[in-house]
């Protein structure tokens, strides 16, 4: 069974940090790229970074630029997403997504429909 598991969320004041986990299983987390969505109250759902399956490559959508970092950790089947300086505009609902599609630019990877396998979301509340 597919599965990919969103961790780490939690309410934290503006400036503050947290750390997002994504573990796989059911399928080779190797062969995948692994993207984050967020999806805030009445808006849509967003690409917010992703990591290729050989971890080379990265892209953040430029909200976040310099203040997320998305890592992985092959032996653990884990996808990480250190975010550093959060903001209230950061609160959103934030979920993992697999993809064997590869990207040289920064458009489509931000679409949902690339990809295969998606995690249950994680809330991060960020107040002011």
């Amino acid at each position: 069974e597919v599965q990919l598991q969103a961790s780490g969320g939690g309410l934290v004041q503006a400036g503050g940090s947290l750390r997002l986990s994504c573990t796989a299983s059911g399928f080779t987390f190797d062969d995948y790229a692994i993207g984050w969505f967020r999806q805030a109250p009445g808006k849509e759902r967003e690409g917010v970074s992703l990591i290729s399956s050989s971890a080379t490559s990265t892209y953040y959508t430029d909200s976040v630029k310099g203040r997320l970092t998305v890592t992985r950790d092959g032996a653990g089947n884990t996808v990480y997403l250190q975010m550093n300086s959060l903001k209230p505009e950061d609160t959103a609902v934030y979920y993992c997504a697999a993809t064997m599609e590869s990207y040289s630019n920064d458009y489509y990877w931000q679409q949902e429909d690339e990809y295969d396998y998606w995690g249950q979301g994680t809330q991060v509340t960020v107040s002011s």
